[in-house]
């Protein structure tokens, strides 16, 4: 019996009768996955399916057969590999190209190819796998770039595998466990690595309690939540109605955010915290790490600082019209930070990214954005956090740091940056890189995915136009790992999306594999872009209270966000480590001993 359900799946795989529109009389025919190249599949009897093949460039009864321009094209498009090979080398030719026309032009078709992959408006949620208006106005749900496994497929992933999907948290403790810490090959940093955890909280706001695939945050974007707080009766607690201003309190002469007693909204914290240390900020749960509360310590600096530069330019506006205008400009000069500073470290490309809105005027772009769930699994990046944290030469554990509001009070936001810029964060790809202590995080991705009945792997690498891995052994790059993932899954197209991320070989001296940047970045540049502020309606000084909270936004930076914002500038403030300090580092880890229980 124990052999019964990968036996009855072997005996459907053999009568699957693909390209003919007819399936086993037993089987949900589009369980198969029968529609290629961004074909739909609909039912209508139990034994046949028709494939949509409208403006996917192919036809033919599962969308197989390419039209005469897309063999063209495919003939012509560099594979992914290359592309990024020729991004990330060749310096001197990448300077010029820089500095004349060619660089607007390839900016803007980075940003149009990557945005094109993602569906606007949505397609389907959680509970529709299929057009409809719910999926499109709830805006309740993430949204979904593939719809779900159909509920009567014979395996969690369609028809491939086994009837069930190996235990998750096996699949966390074989795979991603930390074994010994590996840091980052394009040498991120914990500035970096918080930044990412703070920045897409804004965003990624997961609301169980309402069932699976929901989000409590209706911004679906950039829009500073978890500065500002996601409801209205929030953000009125954390204002101080004067000026513009957020609240704060004053400690050694420097801002910070103020105390729960003073505004009382709902955070996260244990109950042995003492009160004075309960700070209140937008995002409930950024009490738990000293690193991302010292983010929203700067962003409540700037917030004020642009406030003040926009009083003394408009004395006869209102606290109301000084605050929401600040809160644009801070929208603004988030997106500059991210695409300039933080996408342009991550991606590790000699061309200079841009953020210029104006390159897109000219173009069909949609101004808006849905969060999907797959961007949400996709962005778990838990294998970035150390094994214990580095301040000022004090080691602290994970049981000293987490929620240790403490640290950043007692320090100062000037020595946690410093810090922070000179400590390693940790490669994503790869496998094997997850301390333990988070490791339940990653369970419950997992868990979570499954849920939610998403696709294969495999599925979401054809759907953003990568060849599906034929083996575990291609995909890993190793052979004990890929036997392993063999024995447990049973068919490469079986592997579920989020071990596939991180267990996938990462590009030569690159922080992760080539999926994570192929189906991230079109999420990311699509967000970003999508933004309200970046349409031609918004892009102009007015918007920002004149040319010179326009100037703010043009000239934003992670440096600038630091500086503007201390006493004392740290030294080599950026999203990776300093070359001197790297070294260093990489020269003590050649004798170090694998990472002991903390």
């Amino acid at each position: 019996m124990a052999g019964y359900p990968t036996l009855l799946v072997s005996v459907l795989l053999i009568l699957e009768l693909s390209g003919s529109g007819y399936c086993s009389s037993t089987v949900n025919p589009c369980c198969y996955f029968p529609c290629e190249n961004k074909g739909v599949c609909v039912r209508f009897e139990n034994d046949r399916y028709e494939c949509d093949c409208t403006r996917t460039g192919y036809y033919g009864t599962n969308c197989t057969i390419p039209e005469f321009f897309t063999r063209i094209y495919a003939t012509v498009k560099p594979r992914p590999a290359f592309t990024h090979y020729f991004l990330t080398h060749f310096k001197w030719l990448w300077d010029i190209i820089n500095s004349t026309f060619l660089g607007n032009t390839i900016m803007r078709l980075v940003l149009t190819v990557r945005s094109n992959l993602i569906p606007s408006p949505p397609t389907y949620n959680s509970a529709y796998g299929y057009i409809s208006w719910e999926a499109y106005a709830n805006v309740s749900y993430y949204t979904r770039i593939l719809p779900p496994v159909e509920a009567d497929c014979p395996t969690p992933t369609g028809t491939k595998g086994y009837a069930k999907l190996p235990d998750s948290t096996h699949i966390a403790e074989r795979f991603f466990l930390r074994k010994k810490f590996v840091p980052d090959p394009q040498g991120s940093n914990l500035m970096f690595a918080f930044f990412a955890q703070h920045f897409t909280h804004q965003f990624f706001k997961t609301f169980g309690r309402m069932g699976r695939g929901f989000t409590k945050g209706l911004g679906h974007g950039v829009d500073l939540s978890h500065v500002y707080g996601d409801t209205l009766d929030r953000q009125h607690v954390l204002r101080l109605f004067k000026d513009g201003k957020m609240k704060y309190q004053l400690i050694k002469g420097e801002m910070y955010p103020p105390s729960i007693v003073d505004a009382p909204v709902h955070m996260q914290y244990p109950a042995n915290i003492p009160t004075a240390n309960r700070l209140a900020i937008g995002e409930e749960h950024f009490g738990l790490l000293p690193g991302l509360m010292m983010y929203a310590t700067l962003w409540l600096r700037e917030h004020n600082r642009v406030c003040d530069v926009l009083k003394k330019e408009h004395s006869s506006w209102s606290d109301e019209q000084l605050f929401q205008t600040a809160r644009l400009i801070l929208i603004g000069e988030t997106i500059k930070i991210v695409i300039e500073d933080y996408v342009q470290h991550l991606s590790g490309y000699y061309l200079k990214l841009q953020f210029n809105p104006e390159l897109l005027f000219g173009v069909q772009f949609q101004y808006r954005n849905r969060i999907a769930v797959e961007f949400n699994q996709l962005y778990h990046w838990h294998p970035l956090m150390p094994d214990s944290f580095n301040v000022k030469g004090q080691e602290y554990a994970y049981e000293k740091f987490l929620f240790n509001s403490s640290i950043l009070l007692d320090y100062g936001v000037e020595a946690l940056v410093e810090s922070f810029t000179n400590q390693h964060a940790g490669q994503i790809g790869g496998g094997h890189n997850i301390n333990k202590h988070i490791l339940r995080v990653a369970v419950g991705v997992i868990e979570e995915s499954r849920e939610l009945r998403l696709q294969s792997f495999n599925q979401y690498r054809k759907r953003f136009n990568l060849k599906p891995y034929t083996s575990f052994q291609e995909l890993t790059g190793e052979e004990t790992m890929a036997q392993e993932l063999e024995e447990l899954y049973g068919d490469i197209d079986a592997l579920e999306f989020y071990p596939g991320l991180i267990v996938e070989k990462p590009q030569p001296n690159s922080i992760f594999g080539e999926s994570m940047v192929e189906m991230g970045a079109p999420f990311s540049l699509k967000g970003l872009m999508g933004n309200p502020i970046c349409s031609p309606e918004y892009w102009k000084p007015s918007t920002f209270g004149g040319k010179t909270g326009f100037d703010i936004v043009n000239s934003a930076s992670l440096q600038k966000l630091v500086c503007l914002n201390v006493k004392h500038c740290p030294p080599n403030v950026a999203f990776h480590v300093p070359s001197g300090v790297a070294q260093k580092q990489e020269q003590e880890a050649l004798g170090a001993k694998p990472s002991t229980e903390l």
